[in-house]
């Protein structure tokens, strides 16, 4: 803002005060008589008849004077009256109480006398007065947004939450005059809530009304705001809410009423993370965190979706120097500029090119930058791509996880924190055969200073290659919406909850642990499908097609989190357990990577494929066909639904 436009503005704030003071002057006059006429019945005769009147008169141009100063004592001219409250409201009564006590002083002290009841008489009309003069503005103000609104084609609205968070989005909807919607009804958990009003708008059913208020009330959208409710409750809610062909939009987070931060920028659509059957992971970020402060953190792949990720978060935790090691520039630059913009010089921030796969590079970097803590997320993660191109699955995840672990121990990083998966978990495809080698490579390290642990979990939402943007694109294309298998389930987690998990994990790690989340209920992929097409306000099978096209290479229909021969411990997050398997030895480690390099080396092109499979099966004894893996699995879902039946 110039200053010119600063001073203007400033004007203009004082010449509304002085005519708002000019203003409650006449009013306290005004009331000073009329409070006079009222107690005389309306009896202009009897008035003049009496001395009060002219009690009151003399002294106006004292009173008046003293009423002002109380006025702005209790901040009726820096109060934002266009959003005033309760708060506000009962300012307005005690101003007008003791402005009117002390004008009885006054008369007092002057030996002037008033009727007894001048006092209350008074101090309810100019509470009344001082009420209009400030409220009248902003039902102009409203008069003007719902005039503004009326231009447009208004979008009926339906609250899910007749609470305080639907209480105060409806006062933010008819306040904001950028809002294009009008709230046309409520719903709420409560029954004893239904047909009474909140704020002049009925509460017009229950949750398991929805469709059919929808329908009565020609409803077009639908905001979700109850925020304290369970994922659970939720999904439950914006599943029947999706079946109305409404578009959906909700709140981010409870925290948001209780920091008084919801507005209508705060209200978004409804995106797929609202219908997971869980709760947010539950991070114990504050002392997890601290680990990091004043360290230096390398992270491999920072340019990837879940490194990017760990990057935002580690910048946040006033490391000594964050470095990003990336093979692909572009990923690498829009991080760098994302940090640099939103933390400024606060982040010593280094960013380096190249492969895990390049040990003399990686030998300069840890030799230039002395990493106390290292998070390797740098890996090839597509299933069916890595089953055309086993070969660079080996090196890059394999061999890249190696040199990195070398690395970390030559120079002496504190703790290397590996990114796994569920698909390393009795792996059917070459990606998840490579990743459960990695942990191999880690958990045979336990006689090292270098604290070695990784992480694993499923699925992430949004993540680069994952099945969420390939469904929207889809959807925006018209579909159909492709999946590989109706019956494939698959964990899922949130982008910012796996990097705050391996975060978490690296602080607490000491010495080849496998960190697993119980990521709570698995999510099947049609579901999913069905979901995503519902939020986008499009029926599933008349709008947008549903097709399947049949499993794809190394792909099997069940993942899982945990390799069943092994226990696990408890941590100090609910959420959070660690595996305890035998690690392998160094030189078992080593004797893997011997068989593997020789079937590398013995590829070519596509006929190769059979001598790394080979190998995979040579080196990973949990490895097993995804056919034979999927056979087990349909049997025993047959077996499961005869015994139900």
């Amino acid at each position: 803002m110039s200053t010119n436009t600063a001073t203007l503005d400033r004007r203009k704030l004082w010449v509304r005060r002085i005519c708002l003071i000019l203003l409650d002057g006449g009013i306290f006059a005004f009331t000073s008589l009329f409070t006079l006429f009222l107690r005389y019945e309306f009896s202009l005769e009897t008035l003049f008849s009496s001395t009060h009147v002219y009690h009151v008169l003399r002294l106006l141009p004292l009173t008046v004077p003293v009423a002002i100063i109380v006025f702005a004592y209790f901040k009726l001219y820096t109060s934002l009256w266009a959003f005033a409250g309760e708060r506000e409201v009962l300012l307005v009564a005690a101003a007008s109480f003791v402005a009117s006590a002390l004008q009885v002083v006054a008369l007092t002290l002057f030996h002037y006398s008033v009727p007894r009841s001048f006092v209350f008489l008074q101090s309810v009309l100019l509470f009344i007065g001082l009420m209009v003069s400030r409220f009248s503005y902003r039902m102009v103000r409203r008069f003007r947004a719902l005039r503004a609104k009326t231009a447009e084609e208004l979008r009926r609205t339906m609250i899910v939450g007749a609470g305080d968070a639907g209480a105060v989005i409806l006062r933010e909807l008819n306040r904001s005059s950028f809002s294009r919607s009008q709230v046309v009804c409520f719903v709420d958990d409560d029954p004893s809530k239904v047909g009474q009003y909140l704020h002049g708008v009925c509460i017009a059913g229950t949750t398991d009304d929805i469709e059919s208020v929808a329908e009565k009330y020609r409803v077009q959208e639908i905001i979700f705001a109850i925020p304290s409710a369970t994922a659970l409750r939720r999904s439950e809610i914006l599943d029947r809410c999706s079946q109305t062909g409404c578009t959906l939009k909700t709140l981010p987070g409870i925290y948001q009423l209780v920091n008084g931060e919801v507005s209508v920028q705060s209200i978004r659509p409804v995106q797929i993370e609202d219908l997971l059957f869980r709760d947010s992971l539950n991070i114990n970020g504050e002392d997890a965190f601290r680990y990091y402060e004043g360290k230096t953190v390398l992270v491999t792949g920072g340019g990837g979706s879940i490194g990017s990720e760990i990057c935002r978060q580690i910048a946040k935790c006033n490391p000594a120097k964050l470095v990003i090691f990336d093979i692909y520039e572009n990923n690498a630059y829009d991080i760098q500029q994302e940090l640099r913009y939103s933390m400024g010089d606060k982040l010593n921030l280094a960013v380096e090119i190249g492969s895990v796969r390049d040990r003399q590079r990686l030998e300069g970097l840890f030799s230039q930058h002395k990493p106390q803590v290292v998070f390797h997320a740098a890996a090839h993660k597509h299933v069916p791509l890595m089953e055309h191109s086993a070969s660079e699955a080996i090196k890059n995840n394999v061999f890249g996880t190696y040199n990195t672990a070398d690395m970390a121990e030559k120079y002496g990083v504190e703790k290397f924190i590996l990114i796994s998966t569920d698909k390393a978990v009795n792996p059917t495809n070459i990606m998840g055969a490579t990743k459960r080698l990695c942990e191999m490579v880690v958990q045979s390290r336990g006689d090292s200073k270098t604290q070695f642990a990784a992480v694993r979990f499923g699925n992430v939402l949004g993540s680069n290659g994952s099945v969420i943007p390939l469904f929207k694109k889809q959807i925006a294309n018209g579909g159909p919406v492709t999946i590989t298998d109706k019956r494939i389930i698959r964990y899922f987690m949130t982008i910012p909850e796996a990097a705050q998990l391996v975060m978490e994990a690296g602080a607490m790690a000491h010495k080849g642990e496998l960190f697993v989340l119980d990521m709570g209920k698995p999510v099947r992929i049609y579901d999913l499908a069905v979901n995503m097409i519902k939020l986008s306000g499009l029926k599933p099978g008349r709008d947008i097609r549903i097709e399947e096209i049949g499993l794809r290479p190394g792909e099997k229909l069940y993942e899982e989190l945990l390799i069943k021969t092994e226990t696990l411990d408890k941590t100090d997050n609910d959420m959070i357990f660690i595996e305890r398997d035998t690690p392998l030895s160094r030189r078992d480690v080593e004797e893997k990577l011997s068989i593997l390099a020789n079937s590398i080396e013995k590829t070519a092109g596509i006929s190769g494929l059979d001598h790394v499979r080979n190998a995979i099966k040579a080196t990973v004894p949990t490895y097993a066909e995804p056919e034979a893996v999927n056979k087990i699995a349909e049997e025993s879902e047959e077996m499961q639904n005869v015994n139900q039946t």
